[in-house]
């Protein structure tokens, strides 16, 4: 008796990095999985989650290395859809915060395909948290911006520019390679002594902070060897965080 195939496509989000900050809801799909796409940042621990039987394939991305071209990706999604039922497409982060979710939902929907998604817990948030940084702070920051570093022409946003003038934290995604523009952007408004943070591998056992100033944090980071993927924090509300007090108290003493 052949066995009728019922293809799903449920796009789910990993979470930071931090395998226990995956969802109950993020597990149970993947319980359920026919197929599993996953990404770079995911920690392979999470795999388990998914039955042994399930097909397992890496379509991971990193900076500079790209394992799939997005357009493949898409495809394969559709046809592991077709040929063996539910399939689980796993992402870092929150899928619809620069992950191209939405992308690959517009795609997958022209197929007339039943799709899900899972929301995720986002690094822009979750990474500076677990660092004892808020994102926001009555009376320090009341708003925050998450901006890319690289847009899809490989450009600094245009609205880091806008976010630098405003008195909100600005998180920066995939903005590693571009610090010394972002710091430059920052310098142009007068803003060499805002604080700083870089935190690399966020959430995970490989996390390192570099944190400063807007007018020493470029030659920190080269200092540390800071690579992606990596967050960068910029506020005054960097200051909040006790795992950095140390680096502000310090910078007090000198002045003094």
């Amino acid at each position: 008796m052949k066995i009728e195939i019922k293809p799903k496509i449920t796009l789910v989000g990993a979470g930071p990095g931090d395998p226990d900050l995956i969802t109950l809801k993020a597990v149970l799909a993947l319980n359920k999985a026919d197929v599993v796409l996953y990404d770079a940042l995911i920690d392979p621990v999470l795999l388990k989650h998914a039955p042994n039987t399930a097909i397992k394939i890496y379509v991971g991305k990193r900076v500079g290395k790209h394992s799939l071209p997005q357009q493949d990706t898409n495809e394969l999604c559709v046809s592991m859809a077709q040929k063996h039922g539910h399939v689980v497409r796993l992402k870092g982060g929150d899928p619809f915060v620069f992950g191209r979710g939405a992308e690959e939902l517009d795609y997958i929907e022209t197929f007339g395909i039943p799709t899900e998604v899972v929301p995720g817990i986002t690094s822009a948030i979750a990474v500076p948290s677990s660092a004892g940084i808020p994102v926001t702070k009555r009376g320090v920051s009341e708003s925050f911006w998450v901006v890319t570093g690289t847009t899809s022409q490989g450009e600094l946003s245009n609205d880091l520019a806008l976010a630098a003038q405003s008195t909100a934290t600005v998180v920066v995604l995939m903005g590693t390679k571009k610090l010394n523009e972002i710091i430059s952007v920052y310098r142009k408004f007068g803003k060499e002594d805002l604080p700083v943070a870089i935190i690399q591998s966020g959430t995970t056992r490989d996390e390192k902070i570099t944190a400063g100033y807007v007018s020493d944090i470029v030659q920190k980071a080269y200092d540390a060897k800071v690579e992606a993927p990596a967050i960068i924090i910029i506020g005054e509300v960097v200051r909040e965080s006790i795992k950095l007090a140390e680096v502000y108290r310090e910078v007090v003493k000198y002045n003094l």
